[in-house]
């Protein structure tokens, strides 16, 4: 029961935060973090499951399925569980909410108990995405997370907040609504075959050929079609191109420590439900369409370095470097090869540590000078030395730098890609992503020039000078654990391997 202990915990502290005075909400809601962390980090200590958790011969660690409700043939259950493919995510989420909380304590000086209950509450819905195994919980779950987000956004955020705000929920609900209908195609064509919405019963009862005929599909044609409509669903919250636009606003808008959550955890979201649903359940309709799903990825890789490159607000520069790094991930995992498929899961957790590191910091510089805005300072190396030292370390890891988890995760997928069965035009692509490389490094040393060093300048009358150790500690930690994962990957990845082996030996990959 430590699945239901950490949720529970984590559900109990939002509602205490809610209820605390505000000059206690942050330090409070930092403290009451520690208990979700700790369980996370005590199941990773224990874990012990083996193989891939939604195939016939896969286990689960922390497993607990209780009968909820009955609807006409179907069960709906408590079913919660990790293997190795979601464990880490939980520890990901646990761990960036910590940090993402004690980097508010500057920035958020407002309706403080709500905005650290909110974050409380968006972090219980976050781990249960990522254990959730009967789809109805699961989507419960999914579509928990956006109540929080959508409040966090239009009351702390900037300006615009409230569009950006509902443009997020507007995208998202659509996604939502294409992929609830194409779970339920599937479900229908499986027929008597299930009695309950549990993931790994869907998935086994699909690779053993029990999908029928519904609404006068046959088999082959309810698969391509559910697959089309559960990617469109997934595609928006990775977000790839061209369903990408929400992104840039909403970070821009968000406080960079929703921000951190945002780009961290939530984008990772999408490409984990690709992996579990599109390319567990649906993998031949996915190896059919090979090519296709590999000229978004790498769409999004060129694409999104792009436009980060012609971007001067460094927030819309990490939000689209967001969208090329996600390229990567869904390369990796159309490629199906062992390192592909395990470099792309390697890359969620690579690039939610990044990322995150680079909003925090990034939040860090705007608390000290009240602008973003790369053409608005100079020179803040010679009054923020430890944050820009941060900075430039987390833009280096970003660039792919070795013994750092960038590095490992592109390394992984780059290999995987490239020795592709599946991808008629492997190296080709391949090649073109990893040009994504070198325009990263591009606009990331170009901003860092214009705004991190040569002579000070700041075109604001605030007084620039080095930031608290309470903003400063967070991203240090972080990029000690980039740095940790990149020198040690195996921390995550034997672990990784070990559920998505079983998902290639059901192809013969």
């Amino acid at each position: 029961m430590l699945i239901e202990a950490v949720l529970l915990a984590t559900l109990v502290s939002a509602f205490v935060v809610f209820l605390a005075p505000d000059e206690a909400a942050p330090k409070l809601a930092a403290a009451l973090s520690l208990l979700p962390l700790g369980g996370s980090l005590l199941m990773w200590l224990n874990f012990d499951a083996s193989g891939n958790g939604l195939l016939e011969g896969g286990s689960l660690a922390f497993e607990t399925v209780i009968p909820w409700l009955t609807i006409d043939q179907y069960t709906l259950q408590w079913f919660v569980g990790v293997d190795g493919v979601s464990l880490p995510l939980v520890v990901l989420t646990t761990v960036l909410t910590t940090l993402a909380l004690i980097s508010s304590w500057t920035p958020i000086d407002e309706r403080q108990s709500q905005f650290y209950g909110l974050m409380l509450l968006m972090e219980v819905a976050l781990i249960g995405v990522f254990v959730a195994l009967d789809f109805f919980l699961w989507f419960v779950f999914w579509e928990g997370v956006l109540i929080p987000m959508y409040f966090l956004i239009g009351i702390w955020g900037g300006p615009r907040r409230k569009y950006a705000a509902i443009k997020f929920l507007v995208y998202t609900n659509v996604a939502s609504l294409f992929m609830f209908l194409g779970l339920f195609a599937l479900v229908f064509g499986l027929g008597d075959s299930i009695t309950t919405l549990d993931l790994p019963a869907i998935a086994q009862a699909i690779q053993a050929g029990e999908l029928g005929s519904f609404a006068g599909l046959g088999a082959g044609a309810l698969k391509t079609l559910a697959f089309v409509a559960l990617f469109a669903g997934f595609a928006v919250k990775v977000p790839i191109v061209p369903v990408h636009t929400w992104l840039p606003d909403a970070h821009v808008e968000a406080p960079s420590p929703v921000s951190v959550i945002l780009a961290g955890v939530l984008l990772k979201m999408g490409t984990y439900a690709l992996l579990r649903f599109n390319f567990t359940m649906l993998v031949d309709v996915a190896q059919q369409y090979a090519e296709i799903i590999a000229v978004l990825g790498v769409l999004s890789v060129i694409y999104g370095a792009m436009l980060a490159l012609a971007q001067r607000d460094l927030k819309r520069i990490v939000a689209y470097s967001s969208i090329s790094s996600m390229g990567y991930v869904i390369l990796g995992l159309v490629a199906w090869t062992p390192h592909a498929v395990g470099g792309a899961t390697f890359q969620m957790i690579s690039h939610g540590l990044i990322s995150g590191l680079m909003f925090m910091i990034v939040g860090v510089v705007y608390n000290a000078t009240h602008t973003r805005m790369v053409g608005d300072m100079s020179g803040m190396a010679d009054r923020m030395p430890w944050t820009v030292g941060i900075f430039v370390a987390a833009a280096f890891g970003y660039m792919g730098l070795p013994l750092m988890s960038g590095f490992a995760g592109e390394v992984l997928v780059f290999i995987g890609s490239f020795q592709s069965t599946v991808l008629a035009l492997a190296p080709l692509f391949t090649a073109a992503a990893m040009f994504g490389i070198v325009v990263v490094a591009g606009y990331l040393l170009w901003a860092m020039q214009r705004s991190l060093f040569g002579p000070f300048r700041l075109e604001t009358d605030y007084e620039v000078g080095p930031a608290p150790l309470h903003e400063v500690a967070p991203p240090f930690v972080l990029l000690l654990l980039v740095i940790l994962v990149g020198v040690h990957p195996d921390l995550i990845y034997g672990m990784i391997q070990d559920a998505v082996g079983p998902l290639l030996e059901v192809t013969g990959a």
